[in-house]
């Protein structure tokens, strides 16, 4: 047993966490997909690839299993192995999910939060910034929702949206990439934002849901939709 912990290979990331290296390479070749880095459609070369990330190709593999698992690498046995491509039609299928879910999960949490979790709500809406400006900012977006999405204390809920946010982001970096948000919009969604966290603190679970709605509807994800019909 001590030996296989003394052997077990690991890689040091940031926040001083210690993962595996399929786990570094699971999370590394995602964000390549997910920012676009590796463009939709895009055989992957699966020995460069690796020497890019860092690691051995035996962890790159595992790490093209588990993202084909999730929808975001193309496994068809008689391709190359490809990144995922995009499209109108999955944009607006991710939409109408995301529309269906979301609010979902901001009534539940208004009526199921606990004090720890208005804390960690607070805390992810006070590092907010505006979306467009790199993927730290998309990131940071990322784990407002994903706070919400915990309050609701609906694990298969929690699961399912974690699952449609990654496929999404693609989505997103697409519409950032191709439109400028105006001032007005970034205070709108600003707004938005703290509107939702009001009504979960106040445990108003209606508003919460309205309000995600209409915060779901006018997203980049809803503006990827038309840029791409």
């Amino acid at each position: 047993m001590l030996k296989e912990k003394i052997n077990r290979e690991v890689v040091a990331v940031e926040n001083f966490q210690l993962v595996t290296k399929n786990d570094y390479a699971y999370h590394r070749l995602k964000e390549l997909i997910v920012t676009c880095e590796l463009a939709p459609g895009e055989t992957i070369q699966q020995s460069a690839l690796a020497a890019k990330i860092g690691v051995s190709t035996t962890p790159l593999r595992e790490a093209i299993r588990r993202l084909g698992g999730e929808g975001l690498i193309d496994l068809a046995a008689h391709k190359n192995t490809k990144v995922s491509g995009v499209s109108a039609d999955e944009a607006r299928h991710l939409l109408e999910v995301r529309r269906a879910l979301e609010p979902l999960a901001s009534q539940l949490a208004a009526e199921r939060r606990t004090e720890e979790d208005i804390v960690q709500i607070k805390k992810c809406l006070s590092r907010l910034e505006p979306v467009y400006r790199d993927i730290d900012a998309l990131q940071a977006h990322r784990e407002f929702h994903q706070a919400i999405y915990t309050a609701s204390k609906n694990p298969i809920l929690i699961e399912e949206l974690g699952r449609l946010w990654a496929k999404s982001d693609r989505y997103r970096v697409i519409a950032l990439d191709k439109k400028d948000i105006s001032p007005e919009r970034e205070s709108q969604i600003k707004a938005e934002h703290q509107q939702i966290v009001e009504a979960i603190v106040d445990g108003d679970g209606d508003s919460a849901h309205a309000i995600t709605l209409l915060h779901v509807s006018r997203s980049l994800g809803s503006q990827a939709v038309n840029l791409l019909d």
